[in-house]
């Protein structure tokens, strides 16, 4: 696969996995808390995926294989950060609309 279509692989995944995110978190303001345990579940797929092709980038690297920052893997890699501390702050807010 091409670097760039690994970049933006990296971006659809990560995209992805934070729209279930707050489709979770939508779902459990309405009391849908088996729809909210099936978006968690959607979004870490979609971590998931984008962590292994992160980790494709890395493990080159690591092999002598130097990776060029650009721009558009500063982008990739804000949108998987996002996403995984969307994913995280958002269990923790539906953790606390089960407790009420």
């Amino acid at each position: 696969m091409e670097r760039e279509q690994v970049i933006f692989t990296i971006i659809l995944h990560a995209g992805n996995a934070r729209s279930y995110c707050f489709e979770a978190l939508t779902a459990a303001r309405s009391g849908k808390h088996k729809d909210a345990a099936e978006r968690l579940d959607d979004a870490t797929k979609e971590l998931q995926k984008a962590h292994a092709m992160q980790t494709n980038l890395l493990q080159l690297e690591a092999q002598g294989e130097k990776q060029e920052v650009s721009l558009l893997l500063v982008h990739a890699q804000d949108h998987l950060m996002n996403a995984l501390l969307a994913k995280d702050l958002i269990k923790e807010m539906i953790g606390m609309l089960q407790d009420k």
